[in-house]
């Protein structure tokens, strides 16, 4: 009978290595019936995962301190959940399904430990808590790349969300518009800063028409973030329209005494187009049988 201190690191390895076959069979058994998702991945690949983990945490557990999951040992390991959490959180699981692939082994590697182990109390305890140890940390590191994958993804898809708000649109030669929807904070400010300065330079426009229509209200905030946009345009050679001043922001614009003085504005989108167009010296004419 091994003592619990000889137990400590070579048990678990060898209790893999001795019943690897009955304990992919239980452990695969088990995520079928935890799992609501187990559906979503073949059977064959699960269990395709499940005897490639085995076998690196065999490998990983066998010698040294089992216990240490920082060390180079364990990166193969970790790097294998990595992947099953990222590809897991793509095909719609929850962190806890992820996790549960580790935890599930638990039941069948306890009782694997506790037949070979048989009445050294000391001993289960000291193994079962180590195993316990292991796939707890292994399971909440899962669950971390699940969220970091999940974090990354929505950052992504709010950053293109933001460029898909603020398309900036070529409406004549030389002109730009960049109508303008939502809220417009730091972040939001930088976007249309870049997609603006950008298409200036792609296009060689002369004039950009920053719309606000429908901007819901103007603070300090706002009017410093449009006179930044304003001023970077003139540095790349373009003017800048701001339109759709309405009465209720004009009103606001004033009570804050916020000065947009040096910037020309007008009360719509068309107004500022022709404004525009009479600064390029392009004169439009209306069809005969039309008022102009």
């Amino acid at each position: 009978m091994p003592s619990a201190s000889s137990a400590t690191t070579n048990l678990i390895p060898s209790v893999i290595a001795k019943h690897r076959d009955a304990l992919l069979d239980d452990w695969v058994r088990e995520q079928l019936g935890a799992s609501s998702r187990s559906g979503s991945i073949k059977e064959s690949d699960l269990r395709r995962q499940c005897a490639e983990f085995l076998k690196l945490l065999r490998e990983a557990s066998d010698g040294g301190d089992p216990s240490n999951l920082d060390g180079d040992r364990w990166q193969s390991l970790k790097e294998m959940l990595g992947n099953i959490s990222r590809t897991r959180g793509a095909q719609g699981f929850t962190p806890t399904e992820t996790a549960t692939f580790v935890f599930s082994l638990k039941k069948p590697l306890f009782t694997r430990l506790l037949r070979e182990l048989g009445g050294n109390a000391e001993a289960v305890a000291e193994e079962t808590w180590k195993a316990t140890e292991i796939l707890d940390a292994l399971g909440l590191y899962t669950t971390e790349v699940f969220q970091k994958a999940r974090d990354s993804l929505i950052a992504r898809q709010q950053e293109e969300m933001l460029e898909l708000s603020t398309p900036v649109v070529k409406v004549w030669d030389g002109i730009l518009a960049l109508p303008m929807i939502g809220t417009l904070d730091s972040t939001r400010t930088q976007v249309v800063m870049e997609t603006l300065l950008q298409s200036i330079v792609e296009t060689g426009s002369q004039i950009a028409i920053i719309d606000i229509t429908g901007v819901p209200t103007v603070d300090t905030l706002i009017a410093q973030h449009l006179l930044k946009t304003v001023s970077a345009a003139k540095l790349m050679g373009a003017d800048c329209i701001i339109s759709g001043i309405r009465p209720q922001i004009a009103q606001t614009i004033v009570h804050l005494g916020i000065d947009l003085g040096s910037v020309t504005t007008r009360a719509t989108l068309a107004d500022a187009l022709k404004e525009g167009l009479r600064r390029l010296g392009t004169e439009l004419r209306a069809l005969p049988g039309r008022e102009a």
